[in-house]
């Protein structure tokens, strides 16, 4: 079996029962696989012995874990997009019970060793239907009733009972199962009746009783419908061969030289062809009635250009039929076989047996020569009630053109209607392993498309905050390993402005704590709405304090300007907000600052020197909604255009007394 069978086993028993059941079952079954890989083969009787196992661990009959496994199958194919298939069957779930065959027949361009069973519909009623099983796989019949109870249920909201009316090698199987007797594989045949309201379907069932129209309509000749169709045989009650289209009629006499060509008319139609699908399948005409809906391949038994045929053609009894009635093969071999004789007689015995050293005694030709290939038929069986006969309208199963040479037809042999010639020239009649393969691609495709979308969506998130912490073009010289060594700037701006009446410091109440973080969080985000990047950059925030500079890390000769514009934004800013009690101070120096990144953990772009100190000392000796600058700021903005009042001389913590100025406004 294939590995999607055991893994959808292990992810519901893991699911439903918890991973140590699935643990202790390993142990039990000796079970050396941890997971199961999709398209790799894996023994038969796992899956018997894994229910036995689970039975046993939690109490559960054998047939009740088969039946929840046939379940968990179909939970679990969801996944790999085998649910449209079903879906895509028909609209009831009798559509889907005459679908099965098909389907796997599809799935076995994917699943190549697949063994898949055979599964007719024989009856339906409007109380449910019957299936057919034949399998040569042992205990796996209550499987099957998973499978269709859950098919019915999940795909076509039915409640399905199903139980087995009549079997044959039904055994439970595995390890513990019983000792075989006879020699050859076993073939299980069970007959199940399903149980469920069908009355939809057999209510709109079509041709169940023909129109008056269709009564007044003249039986078609089967002369004109097999012209119509080259590749079809009719088939009486004992399923010979009664009528067969003439490209039938060519393939075969190609394939068969030496034999009459008109003893295909009349043979048993399992003497010409053997059965490949479905499998273990008796062709009779009760069974082949109840199988109109399955698709049958044939393969044309030949005998092939060996000696014996040669032999055969050379003692063709002329006298059943004329010269003209001598086929391609038969020619080619007649001629091969005289030319055979002249050499041998021509040469003595020497050349005789050198003839034979040249001679594949399995082909009766020349080594380097090849023969013919077999040809597959594949078709559907239907019932034609004016002849009273069954019809294999059936079309050559053919690849690409060198398949079409090597079976010995043409372009032109192959249906006119329909997409056979189409198909050939381009080779897609076996390509659906392929297109899964492409699909998949795709799928891939589109799935790494959706991650790189998302790493580049977490790349761009994890440089804004890196370029929230360090200047950009600082982390850029960073990731290139450059060392990260201080800088200095001849003249910038630093920024400093307060917070002030966020909260007493004395207060132990909770509340407003919170309170306050909220009110400093607005305040600060409306700082940072009104930061304009390259020209100011925020250092960083210390309790209720805001640091930002003008001129650094990129260089900007209009520091001082910028820095004020900054000013005189958040304070009307600030003051929009109608915070009750709060208020801001800001205060702004120029002058040589050193710069650099500090610290491993949480690393910061942080500025020292003494044009530092002076601005906070600006800022902390400030009025309430005042900006208040140093002397050699003030100068500069005022020259131009700014509005400065002289506050007078300020005492200031380490320098002493300093000559400060009021901004009051930005030039006009």
């Amino acid at each position: 079996m294939y590995g999607m069978l055991y893994e959808s086993v292990q992810h519901y028993i893991q699911e439903e029962y918890g991973m140590e059941t699935w643990a202790k079952i390993c142990q039990i079954v000796d079970c050396k696989h941890t997971s199961f890989k999709t398209h790799q083969i894996y023994p038969d009787k796992l899956m018997p012995d894994i229910a036995a196992a689970l039975s046993a661990c939690t109490g559960e009959s054998f047939d009740f874990c088969m039946n929840f496994f046939g379940k968990c199958f179909v939970r679990f194919f969801s996944n790999f997009g085998y649910d449209k298939m079903i879906r895509s069957t028909g609209r009831y779930f009798c559509d889907f019970l005459q679908s099965i065959d098909n389907i796997h027949l599809q799935m076995r361009f994917t699943y190549p060793k697949m063994k898949s069973p055979s599964m007719q519909l024989t009856n339906m009623d409007d109380d449910g239907a019957v299936i057919l099983y034949r399998s040569g796989r042992t205990g796996m019949s209550k499987y099957l009733i998973g499978q269709m109870t859950e098919v019915a249920r999940e795909f076509y909201g039915l409640e399905v009972s199903a139980y087995v009316i009549e079997s044959q090698n039904d055994i439970c199987g595995g390890t513990a199962g019983p000792i075989k007797l006879t020699e050859g594989p076993l073939t299980v045949i069970v007959k199940y009746r399903l149980d469920f309201d069908n009355r939809d379907y057999m209510a709109k069932r079509v041709n169940i009783v023909a129109h008056p129209s269709q009564l007044k309509m003249p039986s078609v000749d089967l002369n004109v419908f097999l012209e119509l169709f080259p590749f079809t045989i009719v088939l009486n009650h004992d399923m010979k061969i009664t009528l067969a289209g003439e490209k039938i009629i060519e393939t075969w006499i190609l394939h068969n030289p030496g034999v009459n060509p008109k003893a295909f008319i009349g043979t048993h139609v399992m003497d010409a062809f053997k059965c490949r699908r479905p499998k273990d399948t008796k062709i009779e005409w009760e069974t082949i009635l109840q199988m109109r809906t399955v698709l049958f391949e044939f393969e044309l038994i030949r005998t092939g250009h060996n000696r014996a045929a040669y032999d055969a053609a050379l003692n063709i009894d002329y006298e059943n039929f004329d010269g003209e009635s001598l086929n391609e093969a038969q020619t080619m071999a007649v001629e091969k076989a005289h030319e055979l004789e002249k050499k041998q007689e021509h040469d003595g015995e020497a050349g005789a047996a050198a003839s034979k050293e040249e001679i594949d005694p399995a082909k009766g030709q020349r080594r380097p020569s090849v023969g013919l290939r077999s040809i597959l038929l594949k078709g559907q069986m239907f019932y034609i009630k004016d002849v009273d006969s069954l019809i294999f309208l059936c079309s050559p199963l053919i690849e690409n053109l060198d398949e079409l040479h090597g079976i010995g037809l043409y372009l032109n042999d192959l249906n006119p209607h329909g997409l056979s010639r189409e198909l050939v020239m381009a080779g897609w009649q076996h390509c659906s392993k392929l297109e899964m393969m492409f699909e998949k691609e795709e799928q891939r495709s589109d799935e790494l498309e959706k991650s790189l979308e998302l790493a580049d969506s977490w790349k761009r998130q994890g440089d804004e905050l890196l370029y929230s912490m360090i200047p950009r073009p600082i982390a850029e010289r960073m990731r290139m390993s450059q060392e990260h060594v201080c800088q200095s700037f001849e003249e910038v701006s630093v920024i400093f402005i307060e917070v002030m009446n966020i909260y007493d410091s004395g207060s132990n109440n909770i509340q407003e704590a919170m309170q306050a973080v909220n009110t400093l969080n607005k305040v600060f985000s409306a700082l940072d709405e009104e930061i304009i990047s390259p020209f100011v950059y925020k250092v960083e925030t210390v309790g209720m304090v805001y640091m930002a500079v003008s001129g650094a890390p990129d260089i900007n000769p209009l520091h001082a300007e910028h820095a004020c514009d900054l000013a005189l934004r958040v304070t009307k800013k600030v003051k929009a907000h109608n915070l009750p009690d709060v208020a801001i101070r800001v205060g702004i120096n120029s002058g040589p600052v050193v710069a650099g990144v500090v610290g491993l953990k949480v690393p910061r772009y942080c500025l020292f020197g003494d044009t530092v100190n002076t601005a906070s000392r600006m800022e902390s000796s400030c009025d309430p909604w005042k900006i208040q600058l140093s002397n050699y700021t003030a100068m500069k903005v005022r020259e131009v255009g700014y509005k400065v009042e002289p506050r007078g001389f300020v005492k200031v913590k380490g320098k002493g007394d300093m000559e400060t100025y009021w901004l009051l406004e930005g030039p006009e």
